[in-house]
């Protein structure tokens, strides 16, 4: 199982340590560090069987300031993720080949 979490979130702290009061064991990844690469946003988003535009944080002021209102590709807007991580939604816990965002964080026990 992995998390890209961020440990600054109250929903992604909550969300690991959901996971962590099972026993499961989980590879934590601070994505706003260990930014994903293409192929791997793009793999999450396989996994959530989700649109790249239904994981951006449309509330966050970098969004508001520099991209509501605008059209872009999908693949543009995996770009602009990339590079404003801060726009990905949170946490996203992968295992296998099924991934959930841990909103709320119970949602994460589909994966167990």
């Amino acid at each position: 199982m992995i998390i890209y979490h961020n440990p600054r979130c109250r929903k992604s702290r909550e969300t690991l340590a959901l996971i962590q009061a099972e026993g499961k064991e989980v590879e934590v990844v601070e994505y706003l560090k260990d930014i994903p690469n293409k192929d791997q946003l793009n793999d999450i988003l396989m996994k959530l069987n989700l649109n790249v535009k239904d994981i951006i944080r449309k509330n966050e002021a970098i969004y508001k300031e520099n991209f509501k209102g605008k059209d872009f590709h999908d693949e543009e807007w995996v770009q602009i993720l990339i590079e404003n991580p801060k726009l990905i939604e949170r946490p996203i816990v992968v295992r296998g080949n099924k991934a959930v965002i841990g909103r709320p964080p119970e949602t994460v026990k589909e994966l167990f």
